[in-house]
């Protein structure tokens, strides 16, 4: 008898970011993202980190050699939909990812600048956020900073000047090369939290999310996973930066707090919330 004819198999996703070995950030927020909204994911380490959800302890950069043979093994063997950067490490891990990227400049690209942990460790050195405005800005689809993050990026450090607003921040990141900037506000002082997507005519999107009580570990994380996710799975940007927050957002009134520090998003909240309607 024939068999069946084989189902399509999901979107892959690769990404490369720091190990994170609490899973509410990093490489294993990617990886559980990614796979709860359908894809499947490659992880490429760029560091190794000591941290529990309180914070992040130390950090060692993985050899960029070893990144580049990581990545390169898995391209020359898979196809891939979408690449997300989240923590990169060094200038010279950033640079063979750029090295490489620059080979596949059809496939959408998730930049997460990530700078800081959630307590403020520093999580990238000057020299390692120049080489990302210079060598991955030019390669991104979108960008993903918060407010303080895009300032930063933003800010030019040989200038006398003020903090520029939002708006500024993302037109000067796209006058540098990426198409899109979501700039989240988590970190604004408002009532909700408003996230704004930039485009080179302006605003894009903007929408508006009730702001939840306690800190997150990998919120950003996640929101940039989805992105990719949505992005792999063929969505435009527009709807894939909406229904990627409206995933974290449930990820996050989903979360849990396992230890004495930050909350971590339930990133498999649907699936939760599917054995409680099987139990009701």
């Amino acid at each position: 008898m024939a068999s069946a004819p084989a189902e399509l198999p999901p979107p892959i996703v690769m990404t490369f970011a720091a190990s994170d070995p609490t899973g509410g950030a990093g490489l294993q927020a990617d990886i559980l993202t990614l796979a709860s909204m359908g894809c499947h994911p490659l992880s490429v380490v760029t560091a190794l980190t000591i941290q529990d959800t309180g914070g992040v302890e130390d950090v060692l950069a993985i050899d960029a050699d070893w990144v580049a043979d990581q990545a390169r093994a898995l391209l020359e063997d898979m196809p891939v939909a979408a690449f997300k950067l989240g923590m990169l490490g060094s200038a010279e891990v950033v640079s063979v990812i750029a090295e490489i990227l620059a080979d596949y400049p059809d496939i959408p690209l998730v930049l997460d600048p990530v700078l800081a942990s959630g307590r403020g460790d520093a999580l990238a050195d000057e020299e390692t956020i120049s080489a990302m405005i210079e060598l991955l800005l030019p390669q991104t689809t979108i960008l993903t900073p918060n407010s303080l993050e895009a300032r930063r990026l933003a800010l030019d450090d040989d200038a006398d000047e003020d903090d520029p607003d939002p708006a500024e921040c993302a037109r000067r990141l796209i006058a540098g090369g990426c198409e899109f900037v979501l700039v989240t506000g988590t970190h604004a002082n408002t009532a909700d939290v408003v996230n704004t997507l930039y485009g080179d005519e302006g605003v894009v999107r903007s929408d508006r999310w009730e702001r939840l009580p306690g800190s997150y570990h990998g919120s950003g994380c996640t929101l940039a996973s989805a992105i990719a996710a949505n992005l792999a799975n063929g969505l435009d940007i527009g709807d894939a930066v909406r229904d990627a927050q409206e995933y974290t957002w449930q990820a996050l009134a989903a979360g849990f707090r396992p230890g004495m520090g930050q909350y971590i998003p339930d990133r498999f909240f649907w699936a939760r919330n599917e054995e409680a309607k099987d139990d009701a």
